[in-house]
């Protein structure tokens, strides 16, 4: 599992105080049940926001970098290939790649 960034840990612990704080002033709660469950959901509910937080620039930048070389991988095995297709006549034609233009010859 990859180690929680700063911005992560920041918007966590911000909303485990806040959520704890809002709920005990809200809910006026003085037993020491009602402000263990509140402490509990506030912490669930902290790591909920954590985990929600996006991922930082340079983790995103590599796994579009990542998709982009796998994308155009597969783009490039497919320019090559042509393929037979049954045309109105009902002859096969040759169909080419996206690469080739009708024109060219």
């Amino acid at each position: 599992m990859p180690r929680p960034t700063a911005a992560q840990l920041a918007s966590g612990s911000a909303t485990v105080v806040l959520c704890a704080l809002a709920l005990l002033l809200l809910t006026e709660a003085t037993g020491l049940l009602a402000i263990a469950a509140i402490g509990l959901g506030s912490m669930v509910l902290g790591l909920t926001v954590a985990v929600a937080v996006p991922i930082g620039r340079a983790a995103r930048a590599a796994k579009a970098a990542g998709t982009a070389r796998s994308l155009s991988a597969s783009y490039r095995a497919a320019a090559g290939r042509t393929t037979s297709a049954p045309s109105a006549d009902g002859l096969t034609t040759q169909v080419r790649s996206s690469r080739e233009h009708s024109l060219r010859r």
